[in-house]
């Protein structure tokens, strides 16, 4: 059984031991998990003010062509996130995973580009989905649902081989009984990232974020080796 005190130390240790490509490597995670939803929302903002007294065509044009490009940054979005983020985001926790073995490279972030490719892009993608939709039902079935599926990239940085079935059903399980002590371990981080906040982001940058993800990896680590499903 794991305890969070571990984790951290764990962590810390491995921290210290790959500070600076854990930073850049944190960054870009960072920039990879701030970017995936926010492409299409943009576009739809700014386009309905002073409509009045305006021909109803013309108002019909104007709106059809908001639509079109809003539906063409969200198939930008989606092909950005299949093909480019998510091979990054699972590339990215496979150098936090290969910390923990003290041969972690910053060419660990292309790992997703040469291993599974579009098989893990589309894993990822649908891990989003599965997850965003259970959100739009309820909040709280869809958080719970975020962690159920929250070791798939894991699995995916060192088994890319994985089916999509395997993956999720692997995530489900290794999840099974931890969902709520994964909750509170990331609770545990609220005043790091608030401290974060008041230093214009400097330390969320420098320690706290490099911190986070190196602390999840050590939670994959300890359920990879608690559960006996498949051979890791």
């Amino acid at each position: 059984m794991w305890n969070r005190s571990e984790l951290k130390s764990n962590a810390k240790l491995a921290l210290k031991a790959n500070y600076w490509k854990a930073v850049l490597v944190g960054l870009i995670l960072s920039f990879i998990l701030g970017s995936g939803s926010t492409a299409a929302q943009n576009s739809a903002r700014s386009s309905t003010d002073g409509l009045t007294d305006i021909d109803p065509v013309m108002v019909f044009t104007v709106i059809g062509i908001i639509l079109a490009a809003v539906f063409v940054a969200m198939v930008i979005s989606i092909l950005l996130s299949i093909f480019i983020w998510n091979p990054l985001e699972v590339g990215c926790q496979k150098f936090f995973i290969n910390c923990k073995y003290g041969n972690a490279e910053l060419g660990d972030i292309a790992y997703g580009f040469k291993n599974g490719y579009a098989h893990i892009g589309m894993i990822m993608f649908l891990r989003g989905l599965f997850t965003g939709l259970w959100m739009l039902l309820f909040i709280i079935p869809g958080i719970v649902k975020s962690y159920e599926y929250m070791m798939i990239p894991y699995l995916l940085a060192e088994h890319p081989e994985m089916t999509r079935q395997e993956a999720f059903a692997e995530s489900k399980q290794m999840m099974d009984g931890n969902k709520w002590d994964a909750f509170v371990l990331d609770l545990s981080f609220i005043g790091w990232t608030l401290l974060g906040v008041c230093t214009f982001g400097i330390l969320l940058v420098f320690y706290v974020e490099p911190y986070i993800y190196l602390t999840r990896a050590e939670l994959y680590h300890a359920l990879k080796n608690n559960n006996k499903s498949v051979e890791f």
